[in-house]
């Protein structure tokens, strides 16, 4: 008869053995490399007309506490690139195309990134802007985003999307829906950065009751005009801009030096050809549109922290990679005037913007804004967090565009480009996947970058960058050297014509490909 110690004896050894698998369990379970979810769960926020500097982060002097949180755990950019116009951007960021500038920009030989991470499993939102259409082939419900909430349209009123614009603007009533079916009334305290977040963080819990990866682009519509911001947010800003606009610059230029984002051999442009003096200006409504402007701002910056308190309550923060930028440069645009007898910034019965004063220094240090192809049009901030798998507190200097997040969201998701769907054939994705510079490592980057919008155009080649500016009077190609002079400070076209008729030439073969109506260039007309 077999004794209890001879038992005991047998016993011990798989009592160890279970020991030791559960303590290397737990190990694993705790260690970073486990925190890091195979198909990560993705949010993508992107404001709208926001400059490069404006958050604190970048330099600026708006208190973005859980924006600047999220470079301090995370990676920040300094050369990643839009397309210097809200529907040009939104195009590419969906599709992983440059746009086409034909009869629309998105179109069934695309695919966008809802119908791709859709058909990955993933649970996909859109709230927000959209801007991209609203027929049967354009609509964001019917391209692959199963939760729309927002405006289908470009800009509206912050407090009630559906009171028309004046006058002066066109007078158009905007249109605003939830999936498919159009929004009309909207309750008294509303204002839509709230209601954009609460449906986010809506999209989240569901994804999460579902036990589903979720994908959700919250897409901003702050700060572009009209400027439209709570007083309690206003009255925090107010008398902080007397300093002008090009003082703000140059104390952003300081910061971002501090920073190290920027490098001290660049030289800081002193001037904008459609700003204006300071001095002679009406000093008291400058500052109140500045502050309405940094109001929405910081509204903005207060959602961004419900949203990463709804990751951190549903147990997401470990497994969410979070971007966060801007789809162009700051707007100089300026409908309605600035009058100060006729403009209120603020209140819902107003309509007012920044212009292009205010403009041209929310891209501190580089030149022009929205529209344009300087840096100062088509470059944004753009912030990486994941914590665990991004290096905390870094900063990325390789050149990347907003073409490069759709494949880099494929691969994240363990899934394929397709070359077909939904009995279409699908142009192939011209970006680059991004997830060797979230980890910290190189990767291969664009041989060239180009761009177009209304006659201005551009094209960059490694360091080398050429630019037509249609208010140049000369009507010539400008041409920088941007890893010494990203500021576009020096033209250097006189000195290397070779290289400027060579750019010049590839920049008319990409046009033409994307459809850009333009004429041979001769020596007097730039279209």
């Amino acid at each position: 008869m077999k004794t209890r110690s001879h038992f005991a004896a047998r016993l011990l050894p798989l009592l160890l053995a279970i020991t030791v698998f559960a303590v290397v369990e737990q190990a694993r379970a705790e260690s970073p490399e486990s925190s890091r979810q195979s198909n990560p769960n993705i949010v993508l926020i992107m404001c709208d007309d926001m400059g490069f500097s404006d958050i604190g982060c970048y330099g600026g002097e708006v208190m973005t506490p859980n924006i600047d949180r999220l470079a301090n755990e995370g990676m920040r950019f300094t050369q990643f690139y839009n397309n210097a116009k809200c529907t040009t951007t939104r195009a590419s960021i969906v599709t992983g195309l440059y746009p086409r500038f034909g009869k629309t920009h998105l179109r069934r030989n695309m695919v966008t990134i809802g119908e791709v991470m859709s058909a990955a499993g993933y649970k996909t939102t859109l709230s927000g802007k959209w801007h991209l259409g609203d027929g049967k082939d354009t609509h964001p419900y019917y391209r692959g985003f199963q939760s729309f909430y927002g405006l289908l349209d470009g800009c509206c009123n912050f407090f009630n999307p559906r009171q028309p614009d004046p006058k002066y603007k066109g007078g158009r009533v905007r249109n605003f829906a939830i999936n498919d079916t159009p929004l009309h009334e909207f309750p008294e305290n509303y204002y839509t950065t709230d209601a954009f977040t609460d449906h986010a963080i809506k999209a989240i819990h569901n994804a999460d009751d579902a036990k589903q990866p979720f994908f959700v682009h919250l897409t901003y519509t702050c700060p572009h005009y009209p400027l439209h911001a709570k007083p309690a947010d206003i009255a925090k800003y107010r008398g902080k801009f007397k300093m002008g606009w090009g003082q703000m610059r140059k104390d952003r230029w300081k910061r971002q030096q501090a920073m190290g984002l920027v490098s001290d051999a660049w030289s800081l442009t002193e001037s904008d050809s459609r700003s204006y003096s300071w001095e002679s200006a009406d000093q008291d409504f400058e500052d109140h549109r500045m502050a309405v402007y940094a109001a929405m701002i910081d509204s903005m910056d207060q959602n961004i922290g419900r949203v990463l308190k709804t990751l951190e309550e549903t147990g997401h923060d470990k497994d969410t990679l979070v971007l966060f930028l801007s789809d162009n440069g700051g707007c100089a645009e300026e409908p309605g005037g600035r009058d100060p007898a006729k403009r209120n910034p603020g209140p819902k019965e107003d309509y007012v913007a920044v212009g292009p004063a205010w403009g041209w220094a929310q891209n501190a240090p580089f030149r022009r804004y929205k529209t344009w192809l300087h840096e100062g049009g088509v470059t944004t901030p753009m912030i990486a967090w994941w914590p665990d798998s991004i290096p905390a507190n870094s900063i990325n200097r390789d050149v990347a565009h907003i073409i490069d997040l759709m494949p880099t969201f494929v691969e994240l998701a363990g899934t394929e480009y397709p070359q077909t769907f939904d009995g279409h054939e699908i142009l192939p994705v011209e970006g680059i996947s991004m997830l060797p510079l979230l980890q910290g490592k190189q990767r291969e980057g664009h041989q060239q970058l180009a761009w177009y919008w209304s006659k201005n155009r551009a094209i960059r080649q490694g360091d080398w960058k050429l630019v037509w500016d249609k208010l140049n009077p000369d009507k010539k190609w400008e041409l920088y050297n941007i890893a010494n002079d990203r500021c576009e400070v020096k033209d250097l076209a006189k000195e290397h014509p070779d290289r400027v008729a060579a750019m010049a030439k590839d920049w008319f073969a990409w046009a033409e490909e994307m459809e850009v109506k333009v004429k041979p260039e001769n020596s007097s007309k730039a279209d």
